[in-house]
């Protein structure tokens, strides 16, 4: 596969995921519940607030290599590689586990991505996705250590 197409392929993949994680981290901001909801409620909102402001610059590197960025909420759930998620009842740990598990797996498409555009000389994509990387692995910190686990 030409290099141009498999980075356009991977950051359509990519914008799935942010968008499916987005949706889900903005529903465990509605949802959760019990004595920590203030401070989950905030969190989950920085988190879906995060992912929100990475939506329009992927599919801006999208137009830039000359490719439409999928919009419909059917491409995003077809092209999503982060598969079904169960409906959690507002427990929070639960919930930042979940996000946790979202938030490697869309890390790992964004390294993907980024030796993608490395290897294609795309190096504003590449700046973008290394930003993308720094911040998923801050957010991978702040849910480890709200879990206990780090």
């Amino acid at each position: 596969m030409h290099q141009k197409t498999e980075l356009v392929e991977k950051l359509s993949h990519l914008l799935s995921d942010v968008v499916t994680m987005k949706f889900i981290a903005h529903g465990y901001h509605w949802n959760v519940k019990g004595i920590e909801f203030t401070q989950m409620h905030e969190f989950f909102g920085e988190i879906y607030e995060d992912l929100d402001g990475a939506i329009d610059p992927l599919a801006e590197d999208l137009r830039k290599l000359g490719y439409d960025a999928p919009y419909f909420l059917t491409d995003f759930v077809e092209m999503t590689c982060l598969g079904d998620q169960p409906r959690l009842s507002g427990d929070a740990v639960q919930m930042l586990e979940s996000l946790l598990n979202l938030n490697n797996s869309v890390n790992a498409c964004v390294l993907e991505a980024f030796a993608i555009a490395d290897a294609c000389n795309e190096q504003g994509i590449a700046n973008l996705l290394a930003e993308r990387d720094d911040m998923h692995k801050k957010w991978n910190w702040q849910l480890r250590s709200s879990l206990g686990t780090l």
